[in-house]
């Protein structure tokens, strides 16, 4: 009882429910909440602590930010969803909050295109300050060992080094990205390895252009870390494998270089073992082995999930 009670009056004013609305579509930095509410960062944060305290919001501090979102277990979180189903769907604030957000949104993934754009030409120079890419190449590799691998979709491929790792392994491979930039080196590089059996698309790696079950793997390469979504970009990769089909995350661990974030859009600061295997089992994956890469400044982890038979979809 002292928990719904709680609960209720945490959430109980304008402005909570506004930001309960908005925080059951994602992760959200206390500075894009002032600016979609149009109110003080103190009064923001006062809110975000009582409904934190109450159990119906989650924080997330990496380094200098820290995220927001709806909470995921506990009373709290069963009683924002029950008031989330009681706004009114025509509400004209939640509409206008809505409608910022979409701003909000936008803005995120032109920074992150634009950064793409300027840095296609030296992209691979970049991620070498990062990792000890030949390293990570094996442990790829070595994730698909032994598998007959008839299509593969590598998600966010850049410059398509996935597609040149992997290529040679595989059927039929495909790269999805979005900017033209980054496709435009892919192709040069996939045709100076000769891999007919490769191709890029441009498309929104949020939305695959590809239908349910349609691979048997799946790679995400140093994509997370840029998404305000990381979880809805598993699910994704989750929907296009077919049972029995694999999918190879590679990021960082939790890290505090805050510099990735300044000069290279990266909007996570790396992904500890239990964030990435809360992703892959609500997309009705299983967590596979771990792989630890330790670098100078920062550590490379390959995460694997396999699609079970018995699955969502899954034809026996």
């Amino acid at each position: 009882m002292d928990v719904l009670l709680a609960g209720l009056r945490a959430a109980a004013e304008p402005t909570r429910l506004r930001l309960l609305h908005l925080l059951a579509q994602g992760d959200l930095t206390v500075t894009e909440l002032t600016q979609i509410l149009g109110q003080s960062q103190p009064r923001v944060s006062r809110h975000l602590k009582l409904m934190c305290e109450a159990g119906l919001l989650d924080r997330f501090p990496e380094g200098a930010w820290v995220f927001y979102r709806l909470a995921a277990k506990g009373a709290g979180a069963i009683l924002a969803r029950h008031l989330l189903d009681l706004l009114p769907a025509a509400d004209q604030m939640l509409a206008l909050d809505q409608q910022r957000l979409a701003s909000i949104r936008a803005g995120r993934a032109e920074k992150a295109q634009s950064y793409f754009a300027a840095n296609a030409s030296r992209w691979d120079e970049i991620r070498t300050l990062h990792a000890d890419d030949i390293a990570v190449e094996k442990a790829l590799i070595e994730v698909f060992a032994g598998r007959r691998i008839h299509d593969l979709v590598d998600m966010g491929t850049g410059t398509g080094r996935v597609l040149e790792v992997l290529g040679p392994k595989v059927e039929r491979a495909v790269g999805i990205d979005l900017s033209r930039e980054m496709l435009a080196m892919a192709r040069t590089n996939l045709e100076r390895a000769g891999l007919r059996n490769c191709m890029v698309r441009q498309g929104d790696i949020g939305q695959l252009p590809l239908p349910d079950h349609s691979a048997d793997a799946v790679s995400l390469h140093q994509v997370l870390h840029y998404a305000a979504e990381p979880g809805a970009l598993v699910a994704e990769a989750a929907r296009v494998l077919e049972p029995g089909g694999r999918l190879a995350v590679v990021d960082f661990a939790p890290h505090d270089l805050e510099v990735l974030r300044d000069q290279h859009a990266h909007r996570r600061l790396g992904f500890n073992d239990a964030e990435v295997s809360g992703w892959v089992q609500s997309a009705g994956l299983v967590p596979g082995p771990v792989l630890r890469l330790p670098g100078k400044m920062l550590t490379v982890v390959v995460w694997t999930a396999d699609k079970p038979f018995n699955g969502p979809g899954a034809t026996l």
